[in-house]
């Protein structure tokens, strides 16, 4: 297995593991005891890793980018959803 390959996996169970945060957001409807930043950060830094990966013809890594990319910014869509209407439901 090369570095890629194993990166590429790495990736793609990192992204596996995040739809947990998406679906107990999705399950409790609010956002309490983390903060949205690190994952607005961790999204930017996998963009950066859309242009980055390919540049290095790393193609196992930029597929697991994308998974990340997507399932963070999914998170931070729906965090940002919750905060602004934490007070609609009640």
């Amino acid at each position: 297995m090369n570095p890629d390959l194993i990166n590429g996996l790495f990736e793609c169970f990192g992204a596996l593991v995040l739809t947990i945060n998406i679906r107990q957001l999705l399950k409790d409807k609010v956002l309490h005891g983390v903060h949205i930043l690190p994952t607005i950060f961790y999204t930017g830094w996998g963009l950066w890793n859309l242009y980055y990966y390919p540049s290095l013809d790393q193609w196992f890594s930029f597929i697991g980018a994308i998974a990340i990319v997507v399932v963070n910014a999914v998170w931070v869509m729906l965090a940002v959803y919750y905060s602004r209407n934490k007070y609609a439901s009640a």
